[in-house]
């Protein structure tokens, strides 16, 4: 069984500051923007989580083997270097799409997100070390196959996007609404998802649904492990797999038991 810790990164305020005390230039709010993604990834990349940008002013993490402390750091280091402040919501399920929600339960509860008084609120729970185990985090690196060949190659860079974007909508709506996995595009063709535990049957079902829907093929490396960064080069290896067998699915697991075998 899966056990997701997801931390919800909410920006305190930002709608109403970015107009205040009148609008502020766009490129200098997707400056910030990418700015701080950029230093909340290497802050949790190097404590082996993982973020994902989503909405930029609401960003997702796994955030498997960091604490209370890990996060109240994070906080501290961004309201040093930045005009703006974060709160932080973190939730522990078996679904990862239900930890999320318990994340984002504990920061609507200190207030909305446009409320000038709401700053830095830090709520939810945290993994101990006693309550994790060496599958706790399942990772599906999906990525299409020929995109050059298919897209990059042929079409221009706009329709490009947009074929690519299709799958990750598919792949998106249907591994939360069937599976409560939570998907996130990671650039160029690659989708990356945090997942419950599910076997080579679910995610073959998976991209069958996608290539029905928007047309686009998938293939999908899985990895399991007691952190986001090792799952993760699992799966990044286990993609690789796919490549050199010609399959759709391979997956990775730990060498600890944890009930599954690979036989």
């Amino acid at each position: 069984m899966t056990n997701s810790q997801l931390t919800l990164v909410q920006i305190d305020n930002y709608g109403p500051w970015t107009v205040t005390p009148e609008p502020r230039r766009e490129m200098d709010l997707q400056t910030l923007q990418s700015r701080l993604f950029a230093d909340l990834a290497q802050f949790i990349g190097s404590r082996d989580g993982y973020a994902f940008f989503t909405r930029f002013d609401n960003m997702v993490a796994i955030t498997n083997g960091l604490d209370e402390a890990d996060h109240e750091l994070l906080q501290e280091s961004i309201g040093n270097r930045y005009p703006v402040t974060i709160s932080l919501g973190t939730g522990t399920d078996s679904s990862p799409v239900e930890a999320l929600e318990s994340a984002t339960a504990g920061l609507q509860r200190a207030g909305s997100a446009q409320d000038g008084d709401r700053r830095e609120v830090l709520a939810g729970e945290y993994l101990t070390e006693s309550r994790r185990t060496p599958g706790d985090v399942q990772i599906a690196h999906f990525d299409v196959n020929d995109a050059t060949g298919k897209y990059t190659d042929r079409l221009n860079e706009f329709d490009s996007f947009i074929q690519i974007e299709q799958g990750y909508a598919a792949v998106m709506r249907y591994l939360r609404e069937e599976y409560g996995a939570l998907s996130f595009f990671v650039g160029g063709d690659n989708i990356i998802s945090i997942c419950p535990a599910m076997d080579e049957a679910d995610y073959r079902d998976a991209i069958e649904h996608v290539e029905a829907e928007a047309g686009v093929e998938l293939k999908v490396g899985v990895g399991i492990a007691d952190n986001p960064h090792t799952a993760g080069m699992d799966a990044k290896h286990a993609l690789e797999e796919c490549r050199h067998h010609e399959t759709i699915v391979e997956m990775s697991y730990p060498q600890e038991d944890i009930g599954i075998t690979t036989d």
